[in-house]
């Protein structure tokens, strides 16, 4: 006999679940710097996307419940809008952002994950830089593998090293 439980959405198991992709680097610059540089959407608009795509029209409002958007634009003539709001915001130190919601907390309907990025001074005036994708569940942490993660997420994390170095 199958159990009440098993086709209820609201059971959950009250648990939080690791679907990560996580990304490190040190950077050459403060992180002053590199918030800066994700908070400035004209600045944002250089690195985001790995080349040769590119993104447009980035919106940046840099508090809870404040938008991030932007339109990724590919080579081919491909072009992703991209919504989302701000769930986390510390200054030069943490954004956490997720395209789950739109700006008035409603849900988006498509959830892929929520992005956190975290800035951590070093000793020497550096940055460690952990970007970190967090999945809904394990079908999407893989498509999001599928996708690219590792090398997109890479080539923007190296994008944005040499930017802030000029900053």
């Amino acid at each position: 006999m199958a159990n009440e439980t098993d086709n209820n959405p609201c059971d959950t198991d009250g648990a939080a679940h690791a679907f990560d992709l996580t990304l490190e680097r040190i950077l050459d610059a403060s992180p002053e710097k590199v918030f800066r540089a994700y908070t400035d959407p004209t600045i944002l608009s250089q690195w985001f996307a790995p080349k040769p795509w590119r993104i447009t029209d980035a919106v940046v409002e840099p508090r809870p419940g404040g938008r991030f958007n932007f339109v990724m634009h590919g080579p081919d003539g491909e072009r992703f809008p991209n919504s989302g709001v701000f769930l986390e915001v510390i200054e030069n130190r943490r954004l956490i952002s997720t395209d789950a919601f739109t700006p008035d907390w409603k849900p988006s309907g498509q959830p892929f994950m929520v992005a956190q990025i975290d800035m951590e001074p070093t000793a020497d005036g550096k940055t460690k830089y952990t970007a970190t994708a967090r999945h809904w569940n394990e079908d999407a942490l893989k498509q999001h593998e599928q996708m690219g993660f590792h090398e997109g997420w890479g080539q923007v994390a190296d994008q944005l090293a040499e930017l802030v170095k000029a900053l």
